[in-house]
């Protein structure tokens, strides 16, 4: 199933899959519908949902301010929102197959 992400009023929202404490951070795909992102942080305090944060503010050129997880705070599978991008820019974060 590839990533779905569908436009809101200023934005986009997708699924995001996320695997706290990894090795590195990075987007390494998509699973079921949601990208796949592997992050350094723990899952303790919101460090994994701040880091989530920033690395998708970072790699979309938007504010922090500008992403927000509006739905799965606690869980590894979280639903994002970015005001100021378009679809495109969301889907060309997954890595290209070799």
């Amino acid at each position: 199933m590839p990533l779905v992400v569908r436009a809101v009023a200023r934005g986009v929202r997708f699924e995001v899959r996320v695997q706290p404490r990894a090795s590195r951070s990075e987007v390494v795909g998509e699973q079921e519908g949601a990208l796949r992102v592997r992050l350094t942080a723990p899952p303790v305090e919101g460090a994994a949902n701040d880091a989530l944060v920033e690395m998708l503010a970072r790699l979309l050129s938007v504010a922090k301010r500008d992403v927000r997880i509006v739905a799965g705070q606690t869980s590894r599978r979280k639903v994002v929102e970015v005001e100021g991008v378009t679809a495109e820019q969301v889907l060309a974060l997954q890595p290209r197959a070799p």
